[in-house]
């Protein structure tokens, strides 16, 4: 019979496992049957996740049009989600850019009970700009008729009026579209920084108004499309995935509104927790930071 002694590379004192910890120096059968008894320390699923819902983003207006609103901008930690049964994710589509007056709305994402709300569309042809998670840019006009649009309560900010053959600046997640100027396009609101992938960016801002004179501008890094400028330009369209507001088009033959920027969802949660045991959509999945990360720039779900 071999001697142990405590103390050495195999001890006398036994180790100690449960289903969250497990010390001391094991044997692979050792491990085996504490696996087999249900013993051996497992991930759970999490419990609560971090999340940044955003729509899609509003389209420009048609002919010296405001520019679009940034799509409804969500974000919160400790939210609660549940094992077993699949999370909704869907994401907006951005609105197309006004072909004869306004810009159309985009259209809303959801995860789960969280909803954000499509962006205004830019008003065009002396028009009053749309509602939405952030407001429209107010076309040319005078007032009431060139007011921009209002935006969604913890969701957004309004849009800029209009004025003399220039369009208001959509309004963004961060900030209210600048009202223009005699022709000068109004600029669209600042978006909102955020670093839930684990580095910052930026995303949500308002497209610029457009103008027969100097060009809007889109919200500062917020993505947003910029203003055309001069007759016949279209306005810019706004960058996918970040749910921007579309550009106002100008005054001439060609004078459309850029397209909003199409929405995102993205959820995170410390990496001490297990993967998903299921998803739908291929979100992008990544381990950074501490944090598990998945992003869906398409219809999809999520299992515990």
């Amino acid at each position: 019979m071999s001697m142990r002694y405590k103390g050495g590379v195999i001890s006398a004192t036994a180790p100690t496992t449960s289903t969250s910890v497990a010390t001391g120096v094991w044997t692979l059968q050792q491990q085996m049957q504490a696996i087999a008894a249900n013993l051996w320390p497992i991930l759970l699923p999490p419990s609560t996740v971090e999340y940044l819902v955003i729509a899609g983003g509003g389209g420009g207006g048609y002919d010296d049009g405001g520019g679009g609103g940034a799509g409804g901008y969500r974000t919160a930690s400790g939210f609660a989600v549940s094992t077993g049964s699949p999370i909704t994710v869907t994401i907006g589509g951005g609105g197309p850019g006004g072909t004869v007056n306004d810009g159309s709305n985009g259209v809303d994402s959801v995860f789960s009970s969280i909803t954000s709300v499509g962006g205004g569309g830019g008003a065009g042809n002396s028009r009053i700009g749309l509602n939405g998670g952030s407001g429209g840019g107010g076309s040319y006009g005078s007032d009431p008729w060139n007011a921009g649009g209002t935006a969604t309560s913890g969701q957004g900010n309004n849009g800029g009026r209009g004025q003399n053959q220039s369009g208001g600046g959509g309004g963004g997640s961060g900030a209210v579209g600048t009202n223009a100027g005699s022709n000068i396009g109004g600029a669209g609101g600042n978006g909102t920084a955020s670093s839930i992938t684990g580095s910052s960016v930026t995303r949500a801002g308002g497209g610029g108004g457009g103008t027969e004179g100097s060009p809007g501008t889109p919200g500062a890094a917020g993505s947003g499309g910029a203003g055309a400028a001069n007759a016949g330009a279209a306005g810019s369209n706004a960058t996918a995935n970040t749910g921007s507001g579309g550009g106002g088009g100008s005054g001439g033959s060609v004078r459309t509104g850029g397209t909003g920027g199409t929405g995102i969802v993205i959820i995170r949660y410390a990496d001490t927790f297990s993967d998903a045991t299921s998803t739908t959509g291929s979100p992008t999945f990544t381990t950074t930071g501490g944090y598990k990360i998945y992003q869906w720039t398409g219809n999809g779900s999520i299992t515990f």
